[in-house]
C-alpha cells in the first residue's frame, strides 16, 4: 500500500508534538487515537500495514530475556552456544541495548545443532542458571559460556556457575536428568516450523534475520519496526500488546509436519507445502529456460533485498544441473522499506522493454552486486553498461513511471492468490515452496519432487 511522503510526514511530526502517544503510554491511560487528526491517523495505520512478510513466534514469558516485557520491540533470538557465528552476537547484543534502552528487548531461545556436541548440555546449565537466578546471571553465564566455547566441560560449567553464586548440587542434578530438554526440544520444533536452518536466528517483531550480523544491519529493521509500534500504540494498542499485535497474523509454519526427534542439520530441505497458489504468469516474462519446462519457478524478489543477492549462486546453479527442465521467471516485489527497490524495479523493466532478456538478466546482476548504490544516477550509469540502451528513453521511462504499474501488478499477484511472502519468495509449479536464501540441497528437494 503506498503512501504519500507528506502523509507519513505529518504523523511523524505529530509523534514529536503528542509524545506520550508514541512513547511512554501505560495500559492504564486513556487512548490517544482521538489527539490525531485523519491524516496522522492515515499515516499511522500506513506504517502498520506495511505487508512485510512476519512469522508468528510466540512466547511461553518465561523465557530468558534482556528488556522490559512492555518494550516496543521484541528480537527473539535462536542460538546455540558451542557455535562461534553465536558469540560474534555478544558484542551486537550490548550495542543494541546500549542503543535501544527499553525500547527493545532481546529474548533468548535455544537451538542446540546436532554437530555442535556440547551445545545441549550448555543450554540445560545456562537454562538452570536462568531457573535458580533469574534473568541477569543468565546472561552472564550466556558470556561465560561464549567466551570459553573451546571448554565446555561439566567441571567448567560449575566453575562459571559458582561464580555466580550457583546452587552446584542443582545443577549436577540438572545436567545428569537433561532436565530442561522438553524446553529445549520445543524451540527447536518451533525454530524448525519457522524455517529456521541454521544459528544464529533473529525475529524482530516476527521479521527474520539471520546470521552473525553487525549492529548496522540491525538498526534498520529495529528503527523501521519501532515506529510501526510507535503507530500501533497512537492507534490505541497498548505497550503490553504491541508484540502479539505484530505477530498476529504472522505465518506459523512453513514446512508440512512437525519433526519426529530433533531438527536436521544446518541446510537440510524442508518438505514441501502442498497448497498450489493461482499466480498466472505474465505475457512476456523475464525468464531463463524454456516455456515447456517441467518446473517453472516464480521468483519474487527485491533488487535492494541483500538476502535477495544471496541466492544467486544457487540458482545458477539450478540452471547449470537442470538445464531445460526448470525455467526461473523474475517477478518483482519491492518491499516498501527499501527506498530504492522500486524504481530500480523500473528501471529493469525498461531494460527488458529495450533489450530484453540477455540485457534484463545482466542489469538484474548488477543491481543485486550494487545493493548500496541504487540510486536514480546510479541507475542510469549501470544502464549505460549495457550495450544498445537508449538512454533518452531509459530516462523518460522512469520519469513518467512507464513501469510502475507493472511493477506492482506483480505484488497485486501475490495478494491477490491469498499468499504471504517475505523476499526472496519461490513458488514451484504454484506452491510456496522456499522463502529465503537456501542452499541448493534445498532447491534440489524442490524440482526433485515436481520432476517426480
Amino acid at each position: 500500500m503506498s503512501r504519500s511522503a507528506p502523509v507519513l510526514a505529518a504523523f511523524l511530526l505529530a509523534s514529536f508534538t503528542i509524545g506520550a502517544v508514541l512513547g511512554c503510554q501505560s495500559a492504564a491511560e486513556s487512548s490517544e487515537t482521538e489527539a490525531l487528526n485523519p491524516t496522522e491517523i492515515e499515516a499511522a495505520q500506513a506504517l502498520i500495514d506495511d505487508h512485510v512478510g512476519r512469522f508468528k513466534v510466540p512466547l511461553q514469558g518465561n523465557e530468558p530475556q534482556q528488556g522490559p516485557d512492555d518494550a516496543l520491540v521484541t528480537i527473539v533470538e535462536f542460538s546455540d552456544l558451542e557455535c562461534p557465528y553465536c558469540a560474534r552476537v555478544v558484542t551486537t547484543h550490548k550495542q543494541i541495548r546500549q542503543t535501544y534502552g527499553d525500547d527493545v528487548r532481546i529474548v533468548w531461545m535455544n537451538y542446540p545443532l546436532p554437530a555442535h556436541r556440547n551445545a545441549r548440555r550448555a543450554a540445560t546449565a545456562a537454562l538452570e542458571v536462568h531457573a535458580q537466578k533469574g534473568n541477569e546471571p543468565f546472561w552472564a553465564m550466556h558470556d561465560k559460556v561464549f567466551a570459553n566455547q573451546g571448554a565446555l566441560t561439566g567441571n567448567n560449567f560449575e566453575t562459571m556457575a559458582e561464580e555466580l553464586g550457583l546452587n552446584l548440587d542443582e545443577l549436577r542434578k540438572a545436567l545428569a536428568s537433561d532436565r530442561y530438554s522438553a524446553t529445549i526440544e520445543a524451540q527447536q520444533a518451533s525454530a524448525y516450523d519457522l524455517g529456521v536452518r541454521g544459528t544464529p536466528a533473529f525475529f524482530i517483531n516476527g521479521r527474520f534475520f539471520s546470521g552473525a550480523q553487525p549492529l548496522t544491519r540491525f538498526t534498520p529493521i529495529i528503527n523501521e519496526e519501532l515506529a510501526r509500534a510507535k503507530a500501533l500504540v497512537a492507534l490505541g494498542t497498548p505497550k503490553s500488546g504491541v508484540y502479539e499485535a505484530s505477530i498476529a497474523s504472522g505465518i506459523t509454519k512453513v514446512r508440512a509436519e512437525p519433526p519426529t526427534t530433533a531438527p536436521a542439520p544446518t541446510g537440510a530441505p524442508a518438505p514441501q507445502p502442498s497448497r498450489v497458489y493461482d499466480i498466472p504468469l505474465p505475457k512476456n516474462p523475464r525468464a531463463k529456460g524454456p516455456a515447456d519446462a517441467q518446473v517453472v519457478i516464480q521468483e519474487f524478489s527485491d533488487f535492494q533485498c541483500p538476502v535477495c543477492s544471496r541466492v544467486l549462486p544457487t540458482l545458477e546453479r539450478v540452471r547449470k544441473e537442470y538445464g531445460k527442465q526448470v525455467r526461473i521467471v523474475y517477478r518483482d516485489y519491492p518491499l516498501n522499506f527499501h527506498k530504492d527497490a522500486h524504481l530500480a524495479a523500473q528501471a529493469a523493466r525498461e531494460v527488458f522493454a529495450q533489450k530484453g532478456n540477455k540485457a534484463f538478466w545482466a542489469y538484474h546482476d548488477t543491481l543485486l552486486a550494487n545493493q548500496s548504490a541504487l540510486s536514480r544516477d546510479d541507475l542510469e550509469r549501470y544502464a549505460r553498461g549495457i550495450q544498445g540502451i537508449k538512454l533518452k528513453a531509459f530516462r523518460a521511462a522512469l520519469d513518467s513511471s512507464k513501469h510502475k504499474a507493472a511493477v506492482d501488478a506483480d505484488m497485486a499477484a501475490i495478494a491477490a492468490a491469498g499468499a504471504r511472502i517475505g523476499t526472496p519468495a519461490f513458488f514451484f509449479n504454484g506452491k510456496l515452496s522456499i522463502q529465503g536464501a537456501y542452499p541448493f540441497e534445498t532447491f534440489k528437494a524442490a524440482i526433485d519432487a515436481e520432476l517426480e
